[in-house]
């Protein structure tokens, strides 16, 4: 409950409650960049729709180091701003520091929850979007070997892997799926030359397609699958367009929606648990010109029957998450 304020204000202070009410909102980026081409950017074209569509401004800041996390998010606070998007489940103690000292700003955390009075924490479920990639990728293999590409390995990224090969073998329960991870720091989002090493050796295992959750670092994934011309998986944004025909589709993450969304609510937005599935629109796969000539009608009939099933509570994906022993594997 908020403090009760004296009512007697000076002419200057209700200026300054005029631009506090009337604050931009702000936006601070994970590591890895804002125009990753993945999730980061996923959150920029958030911003900048509502910018287009409101006319209005916003700030936005870019990390180099984990070490400025506090720092930055501290300084939007600070000049103002209203709500404050902050991106990625490592900036969750970030807000657990600075939240708290700014009682009458709204934070919102994209990917990690935060128990606190003045923020939203926006989760998604992967698990639900990757099973139906998974499934594409069953359908589109020819050598009985899929594979995944994580960046760190932790809950939220196995998450993924495990929901692909979930739906890869409810297609072909005999479905070899290769998982592997590029590291154990944030350095894991962004090396997508490290990317390119494993999904070369995974090819060499007989993978065909390859589903990369790995920031920028699956940039270099999609590079040497479209090399090698087998298929490759892309994550969080559409990036079917970076190797038409090579890349099979896009596992989405309406994170452009979640800041969007945070934008236009502005200061005072309810806060709490926001869960974005597939049942909310929240998670899916992308079909567009550039992969529609490798999506049969076939193909996609089957992922949309899946995909009413788990909305309708049919099929329940496992996540990850909750249960660390992943029934696929």
């Amino acid at each position: 409950m908020k403090p009760v304020r004296t009512l007697f204000v000076s002419v200057s202070s209700f200026a300054l409650m005029g631009a506090i009410a009337h604050a931009d909102p702000a936006l601070m980026f994970d590591l890895g960049g804002k125009f990753d081409k993945s999730f980061n950017e996923a959150a920029y074209n958030g911003a900048e729709r509502w910018k287009a569509e409101t006319g209005g401004s916003y700030r936005d800041i870019e990390m180099q180091a984990a070490a400025q996390r506090v720092q930055f998010a501290r300084r939007l606070a600070e000049s103002g701003s209203n709500p404050v998007v902050v991106m990625g489940f490592q900036n969750a103690p970030t807000l657990e520091e600075v939240a708290p000292d700014y009682p009458d700003t709204s934070f919102v955390l994209i990917d990690a929850v935060v128990d606190l009075p003045n923020v939203r924490s926006v989760v998604f479920a992967e698990h639900e979007g990757s099973y139906l990639v998974g499934m594409l990728a069953a359908m589109a293999n020819e050598t009985g070997t899929i594979s995944f590409v994580g960046g760190m390995e932790i809950p939220l990224i196995a998450n993924f892997a495990c929901g692909y090969a979930q739906g890869a073998k409810a297609v072909n329960p005999d479905i070899n799926v290769i998982v592997n991870y590029t590291g154990d720091t944030p350095a894991a989002w962004n090396d997508p030359v490290r990317g390119g090493e494993i999904a070369r050796a995974q090819i060499s295992q007989g993978s065909d397609v390859i589903f990369a959750a790995a920031g920028g670092t699956g940039l270099g994934v999609l590079q040497a699958a479209a090399d090698a011309e087998v298929f490759s998986i892309g994550v969080d944004s559409n990036q079917n367009y970076l190797h038409p025909g090579s890349v099979l589709t896009s596992m989405l993450k309406l994170v452009d929606q979640a800041v969007y969304d945070a934008f236009t609510e502005g200061p005072g937005l309810e806060t709490g648990v926001v869960t974005m599935d597939l049942a909310a629109g929240g998670v899916g796969y992308a079909l567009d010109e550039h992969n529609a000539d490798l999506i049969s009608d076939q193909m996609q009939e089957a992922v949309e029957a899946a995909k009413a099933s788990i909305v309708a509570g049919e099929v329940t994906v496992h996540d990850y998450r909750t249960d660390s022993t992943c029934p696929a594997f």
